[in-house]
């Protein structure tokens, strides 16, 4: 990828085939795939030779190294820009050139998709490995491998939705490290309303994905999109936020094992949640638990 693409968008004899719209977009097209690339071959690899005799002890490599698996983060949240850049020029004579110079079955998507598909498959190998290491020396560290590479994915993940969020006009940065993302049920309660507009309120709920951030929660509406691959991915258009320093949590609901509710300003607005399952709610309260204290 790197010599017979990224070089070749530096290569004057190729630069008649370019298009100008993509001449200095290498940066989007390819993201820090470099940085992934080298650091699997001068530093990841290394380490991993060195267990090859004792494959049980893999399990201590990646924890050695699990601050740089945070580079996955930055491909998967440039990404989208990336895919999109390559369905405008997809066809483009240059494209069809180094393909075929290089003689490639696969265009050149397929190889841009490799470390994304790459950071998930580590935990099934990881998984894989702790099944056959049950009682041995290093299947502690196995498993804190795994459910490091899982706290990454799910970093991943939850940045690749928050990338998605639109009309905030704030700086999402700002708002602290982004803890859990998720869809559900809100019914509001608000004291200053309209009489009719809290009954209406109180029996149809709205869909919201709530994004908790360390300083706020924002209230999204999730709008699907029509497309292929990420322009598939949804989008989240901001509705409103509440910021933690003046949020309360009631955990219990009666009559559901799944609803908590948020209180704002001493109650003068409540919002009632409702999870897809008590399981999610669980985690969720316990998260806004730790903020809050």
């Amino acid at each position: 990828v790197f010599q017979g693409y990224a070089a070749e968008m530096d290569n004057p004899l190729m630069a008649h085939l370019i298009s100008p719209e993509l001449q200095n977009k290498k940066d989007i097209l390819f993201g820090n795939m470099e940085e992934i690339y080298h650091f699997h071959n001068r530093i990841f690899l290394r380490e991993l030779e060195n267990y090859v005799e004792y494959p049980e002890l893999v399990g201590r490599c990646f924890l050695d190294q699990m601050e740089d698996f945070q580079i996955y983060e930055k491909y998967c949240q440039n990404k989208p820009r990336s895919e999109s850049l390559w369905r405008q020029f997809s066809d483009s004579a240059f494209f069809q050139e180094c393909q075929r110079k290089l003689d490639h079955k696969l265009s050149l998507d397929s190889y841009l998709l490799k470390p994304v598909q790459r950071i998930t498959k580590y935990q099934l190998l990881l998984k894989e490995m702790l099944k056959y290491s049950k009682n041995c020396e290093g299947a502690e560290d196995l498993q804190e491998a795994l459910t490091s590479i899982l706290g990454i994915l799910k970093a991943v993940n939850d940045s690749m939705h928050q990338i998605a969020i639109t009309g905030y006009d704030g700086n999402l940065n700002e708002l602290g490290k982004l803890l859990m993302q998720g869809s559900f049920n809100v019914w509001t309660d608000h004291k200053k309303g309209h009489s009719k507009v809290k009954d209406l309120a109180r029996f149809k709920p709205m869909q919201r994905h709530l994004f908790l951030h360390e300083k706020a929660v924002l209230f999204c509406k999730k709008r699907e999109e029509n497309g292929e691959g990420y322009e598939k991915a949804p989008s989240y258009s901001y509705k409103h936020s509440l910021n933690m320093a003046a949020v309360g949590i009631t955990e219990n609901v009666k009559g559901d094992a799944r609803k908590f509710e948020i209180w704002y300003n001493a109650r003068e607005e409540v919002y009632i949640i409702q999870a897809p399952t008590p399981e999610v709610k669980a985690t969720w309260v316990n998260e806004i638990r730790k903020v809050l204290t």
